[in-house]
């Protein structure tokens, strides 16, 4: 009878952590040559991507239930897991915003702050790569480092970017959309921060 083919559960990480690199670029593209009209079908590749990262996380979870021996402990694969999903649902979240609360104009440095968003999205990526041999990677503390120099960046815009909307636009209209929008890319560099977190401490824990 032939063995069963181990879990890459590293390997799936990774992948979770390329969908959400993938999407944030995407996104950044949309808003670089951004079109009302175009928007919509274009969108649909990042809510594509974040449902193969749902179907992840589920084979994820699936495959712990019935594991006899995982590579770390099962809590900590559940929480990295989570993290690396609540990435993909905050980029997917931002998304449906610029289509839901009908975005015509996109204002000053909001691709500056998506620029942050793939900058953190790529490190969380090679970080992931890295957490799969930690026990030797002279290079993961470097990644986790950028993320986390990344989000203070990212902090700092945000606060740039809400002081500049309350201060100049007249519509309350487009205060109520951009703060929300403001809010929503910040989640998502909030989250790569814990993500890249919780790798560090569980290599702290496992080494």
């Amino acid at each position: 009878m032939a063995r069963k083919k181990q879990f890459d559960y590293f390997g799936k990480l990774e992948q979770m952590a390329q969908y959400s690199a993938e999407s944030a670029q995407l996104l950044l593209d949309l808003i670089r040559e951004y079109s009302t009209e175009k928007f919509s079908d274009k969108s649909e590749e990042i809510h594509r991507l974040e449902g193969h990262g749902d179907r992840i996380s589920k084979e994820i979870m699936t495959e712990l239930y019935d594991a006899f021996i995982t590579p770390i402990d099962r809590e900590d694969i559940v929480m990295i897991t989570n993290h690396l999903d609540d990435i993909l649902d905050e980029l997917n979240a931002t998304t449906y915003l610029f289509e839901n609360l009908l975005v015509y104009t996109i204002r000053p440095n909001t691709d500056k702050f998506l620029q942050l968003v793939v900058t953190a999205t790529a490190d969380v990526v090679q970080a992931t790569k890295e957490f799969a041999k930690f026990k030797h990677s002279k290079a993961l503390k470097g990644y986790i480092e950028q993320v986390n120099k990344t989000e203070s960046e990212a902090d700092k815009l945000y606060s740039s970017l809400v002081k500049d909307l309350f201060a100049n636009e007249k519509d309350p209209i487009e205060i109520i959309k951009w703060r929300d929008i403001y809010n929503h890319l910040e989640k998502i560099t909030d989250a790569c921060e814990a993500a890249a977190d919780i790798i560090e401490g569980l290599v702290i824990k496992n080494s």
